[in-house]
């Protein structure tokens, strides 16, 4: 039998547990979980391509939640796979009214992967949506994969088959493992923003960077630098040959209705199909 303190104690985490539980379903309910769009854009000549959804909660008592400690809480509460799937709805039905050949990026967790119906699954979420599967991207963390590298490449090449795009998120920002490079069907590498954040200043963040890229390219993955704020950053990783780019230097992450103006109004030019 446990000790008192420790009954205690999880007796405490499931009631505190089952209440992030019934917090999320109001929230669903009600409308307070929002999506924002960061727009990613063409290195090469500046266009618009398309955006990366965010999600934040809108939390009634606690304030607004990013969108990494929300799926926290959902995974305690064990609501992280209908959290993503609420995500993804929300931002294809917004992403159906965008132009040709704007593309989503959506981000998947570790739970989500796990998951035996998550390709059938969401192939239906963007059936639904009437949104053209070869117009979105899915990005995923390193850490998201670790559990089951080779279920998770089953699952990812089904939905690569249906034109899906798939991204290997927050490069560089832990422990890379190669192996994903090898067995996964990538098509992007995203770099984390702490890998471009000395290129300006630092030959050897400098050299790190044009090894990424080189490598990347002998294995046909394109690279896409996130966290650009400076112009300096900017030219430096277009010299080096990223594809894509995202930040601050740019544009903020903006609401659906914001973003579809931002298009509206051409912002950067026609849109590119990188």
């Amino acid at each position: 039998m446990l000790p008192i303190r420790e009954r205690r104690t999880s007796a405490d985490r499931r009631k505190n547990d089952e209440t992030i539980a019934a917090e999320l379903a109001a929230a669903f309910a009600e409308g307070q979980i929002e999506v924002l769009y960061q727009p990613q854009f063409a290195c090469e000549d500046g266009s618009l391509v398309g955006a990366e959804a965010l999600a934040r909660w809108n939390h009634p008592a606690r304030g607004q939640i990013g969108a990494e400690a929300m799926f926290s809480l959902a995974a305690r509460a064990g609501m992280s796979e209908r959290l993503t799937r609420h995500v993804a709805a929300r931002a294809l039905d917004d992403a159906a009214g965008w132009r040709a050949p704007l593309r989503l990026s959506l981000n998947v967790t570790a739970a989500d992967i796990a998951a035996p119906d998550f390709a059938d699954a969401l192939t239906a979420i963007v059936g639904q949506a009437s949104f053209p599967p070869d117009r979105l991207t899915l990005e995923l963390t390193e850490h998201a994969l670790v559990r089951d590298i080779e279920g998770s490449a089953r699952q990812l090449a089904r939905l690569a088959a249906d034109g899906m795009r798939l991204a290997l998120d927050d490069f560089g920002a832990g422990f890379c493992n190669f192996r994903y490079l090898k067995v996964l069907p990538l098509h992007y590498l995203k770099l984390d923003r702490s890998m471009v954040e000395g290129i300006v200043t630092d030959p050897r963040d400098l050299a790190i960077l044009r090894a990424i890229v080189a490598l990347a390219g002998a294995l046909d993955i394109a690279v896409i630098a996130e966290g650009i704020e400076r112009e300096a950053q900017l030219a430096a990783v277009r010299a080096e040959g990223c594809v894509l780019y995202q930040g601050f230097l740019r544009a903020r992450p903006m609401d659906a209705g914001a973003f579809a103006a931002f298009a509206r109004d051409g912002a950067g030019g026609a849109p590119g199909d990188a």
